[in-house]
């Protein structure tokens, strides 16, 4: 026997490394997303304590005098920001809402399409839009839904009066919501659709034979397959609650709809003009705490619900 025995290697630590070698072209093509997270995302964030401040660009931070919570009480003494929060409640829900519900209609209805030519056309027709810019996009729907426009022109052929769909708040926020849709509908059906493959088609046939048609079939098989991922698609649309899409508001907004379509994102952009940056910074680390906890509730509830866990 000899005198010295070898230490017993680690099998966890050569495991690891064959893993890492195997993959590490993977991890280097992360590493752009990675440095872009921490430059564009972490490296900013010293800066909310410019929330806690009556900040000075003159005076920098160390120079500026600190005013505790008085920027968050003055958001919420404030009529305009009340307003502000408000609209972003409302057109951030009824966004989750419908782009949650009107995608798995869609797969629901493509994925009984037998011919694939068809179901490609409409696949690929309904996919388009997603690529486009809303600075795109918002031109056309200027000019789409101005009073002169081929909408309107469209209402007085038919002896209806004009809508101003861009210029009255209430039709602002439908068209809001509505275009959002439409860009967004056919992109976010894909993962449905993937979830519809995977249903096991044995189900299908046991259903038909104990004589189940298509209605059945969908409520008793293809909605409760699809249920954890709708789960998960409505949790993970929870952390943008607050978020309205800056985008597409900057981009169709004006003045006569400031009090109906002004969002969290245009207003804190407003008040950076303006130069109210402790204000403006006080809004959005508010937006930031209240995103971070609906994802973490979200979390919980998938996890509650739909034995959803990432860990």
């Amino acid at each position: 026997m000899a005198a010295n025995a070898a230490p017993k290697a680690n099998p966890g630590t050569g495991t690891t490394a064959r893993q890492f070698a195997a993959t590490w072209r993977l991890h280097l093509m992360l590493l752009p997303a990675v440095l872009v997270a921490l430059i564009f995302k972490y490296a900013p964030m010293p800066g909310i304590v410019i929330a806690f401040q009556d900040f000075k660009p003159w005076q920098g931070i160390s120079g500026s005098s600190w005013v505790g919570w008085s920027n968050f009480e003055l958001i919420f003494s404030m009529h305009d920001s009340r307003q502000v929060i408000l609209n972003t409640l409302i057109i951030s829900c009824l966004k989750i809402a419908f782009g949650l519900v009107v995608p798995v209609i869609f797969a629901l209805l493509l994925n009984e399409i037998r011919q694939m030519g068809l179901k490609r056309s409409v696949q690929t027709l309904v996919y388009l839009p997603h690529f486009m810019s809303w600075v795109i996009l918002g031109g056309i729907l200027l000019d789409l839904l101005s009073l002169e426009g081929i909408v309107n022109q469209l209402l007085s052929f038919f002896h209806m009066q004009p809508v101003m769909f861009l210029s009255e708040g209430n039709w602002f926020r439908f068209t809001v919501i509505l275009s959002d849709l439409w860009k967004e509908f056919g992109f976010s059906a894909i993962v449905f659709l993937a979830s519809l493959s995977g249903i096991n088609p044995a189900l299908y046939e046991a259903a038909e034979i104990d004589g189940a048609g298509r209605m059945k079939q969908t409520l008793y098989i293809t909605l409760p397959s699809m249920l954890p991922i709708i789960v998960v698609v409505f949790t993970l649309s929870l952390g943008n609650m607050l978020n309205a899409n800056f985008d597409q508001i900057y981009n169709l907004i004006n003045s006569l709809v400031l009090d109906k379509g002004d969002i969290i994102d245009t207003y804190v952009y407003r008040s950076f003009q303006e130069g109210q940056y402790s204000l403006s910074t006080a809004v959005g680390l508010f937006k930031s705490v209240i995103g971070f906890i609906m994802i973490g509730g979200g979390y919980y509830s998938a996890y509650k619900w739909a034995n959803y866990r990432i860990f």
